[in-house]
């Protein structure tokens, strides 16, 4: 395991949860590739401006609190990890959560870029 891309890898999960909590996505281009492809349930991307136009970012509605409960990445090999991430909405007014959501994501890391992106809804 490349330390570098690992740590690429944390690096864009905690910027990928604080542009699903703030809107803020600047970190999360910062760490992506010109070339990216970025591949959701909905449709898939191609490349960093594409990604910008027209990736809608599902953001949690007003009365939710979002984070971001993950296992450890994996090293798939070749600049691939994956992780298994439980998005967990909680109600702002109380803290008790409200619902959640488990995803997979894994990326694909060259040149301490990621170059591809992939999202999966799970269970």
């Amino acid at each position: 395991m490349s330390a570098d891309d690992a740590q690429v890898a944390s690096q864009f999960l905690a910027a990928l949860e604080a542009a699903m909590q703030t809107g803020e996505r600047e970190p999360v281009y910062a760490l992506l590739a010109v070339d990216v492809e970025w591949v959701a349930p909905q449709r898939t991307l191609q490349g960093l401006d594409e990604l910008k136009e027209k990736h809608t970012w599902g953001l949690p509605p007003e009365q939710f609190d979002l984070e971001f409960e993950e296992v450890e990445w994996t090293d798939l090999g070749d600049g691939r990890f994956v992780v298994a991430v439980r998005e967990a909405y909680r109600w702002k007014a109380t803290g008790e959560r409200a619902h959640h959501r488990d995803r997979r994501i894994e990326v694909t890391i060259r040149n301490g870029k990621i170059t591809r992106y992939e999202l999966r809804n799970v269970g």
